[in-house]
Formats: C-alpha cells, sequence, structure tokens
C-alpha cells in the first residue's frame, strides 16, 4: 500500500485522531506517540485553537541573550531554541557591537499600501481632479470599513494617484495608504 499525504478533512478531525493518522503515515512507535502526546504548560485543548492540524505540542529551552545595548537602552533578550551556542553566540556578539554604541535601528510607519487601478477614463486629469477633490470623503469611507483601527489611531490616511501608460490605454493608479497598526 503506498503512503499519502493526502488526508481530507485532517482539519476537522480532534487531535488524538489526526495524531492516530500521523503514527500510521509514520509508522510512530507507542513511545513515540507518547512523547509526542506529552504536553508542558500549553495543553492540547489551547494548541488546538490556536492553529490547525495540531498533534501534539512541545517546549524549548528558554534562555537569555545579555549585553544588548538597543539605541541607547539595555535589553536581555529571550531566546527559545535546542541549539547550544546561539544564546552564547548572540551574547558575545553583542559584547563587540556594545564597545560601539551596540546597535542602532529605525523602521519605517506600520504602512499597507491598497492599489486601485482605475481604467476605460475618457478624461485621465478630470477623473484625477474628481479623486482629488472627494480624497476626505474616500479616506472617511476606508476608515468607516475598520472602525476599531480608526479608534486605535490607525486607517486610511493618504491617498497618491498616478498616472500611467501602458501599451493599450493610460490609466490612475491610486494607492490607499493606511496605518496598520500593530495588525501587520
Amino acid at each position: 500500500m503506498n503512503k499519502t499525504s493526502r488526508i481530507p478533512g485532517f482539519y476537522k478531525l480532534p487531535p488524538e485522531e489526526r495524531l492516530d493518522k500521523v503514527k500510521e503515515f509514520a509508522d510512530l512507535s507507542e513511545k513515540e506517540v507518547e512523547v509526542v502526546k506529552k504536553s508542558g504548560t500549553l495543553g492540547i485543548e489551547d494548541a488546538d485553537r490556536m492553529i490547525e492540524n495540531v498533534v501534539g505540542t512541545f517546549e524549548l529551552p528558554l534562555g537569555v541573550a545579555v549585553n544588548f545595548l538597543i539605541n541607547g537602552k539595555d535589553y536581555l533578550i529571550p531566546m527559545a531554541t535546542e541549539e547550544s551556542s546561539v544564546t552564547a553566540a548572540a551574547s558575545n556578539a553583542a559584547k563587540i557591537a556594545r564597545t560601539t554604541g551596540g546597535f542602532e535601528t529605525e523602521s519605517t510607519p506600520p504602512q499597507m499600501i491598497g492599489q486601485i487601478q482605475v481604467t476605460d477614463l475618457k478624461n485621465l486629469k478630470e477623473a484625477k481632479k474628481a479623486i482629488e477633490s472627494n480624497r476626505e470623503k474616500i479616506l472617511e469611507l476606508a476608515n468607516q470599513q475598520d472602525p476599531v483601527l480608526a479608534k486605535l489611531g490607525g486607517g486610511a490616511e493618504d491617498l497618491e494617484i498616478r498616472k500611467i501608460k501602458t501599451r493599450s490605454e493610460e490609466m490612475l493608479i491610486v494607492h490607499l495608504i493606511i496605518d496598520t497598526q500593530d495588525a501587520m
């Protein structure tokens, strides 16, 4: 009999039945199944609500990398890994970087762009003018789609309009700039 990883409805099964399917597919021993079943502080029921196709949980050693100076502030960095040298290597690299001021970081704003192509326009200038003159209405309408994001200080905040010429036509490209906050 050929083994197949094609298991329709696998996600619908309870974790125990999924593990039975894995046991059969991988020829796991009872001892190996017991290792997979063993859970730490994260129970199988909670794990099953977190991701799809859960069959078990596992724990990793949690260490702390030291010596980190980031943007002028000291940090201890938690690291969950089974590799013995990772935390030590990170700590050593941070110690070396610290002698020259540590690490400096920067980031772009948490923004997402929604792109709209406006085609089949009879008058590009008028279309662009109409979009620009309705900028606030468009932003308001966009923010009504996710009032929670807007309430948290994010949401649609700007429009960018560009004219693009393709082989077949000229069109407008409208970018809706959205502040995603911590959602993305």
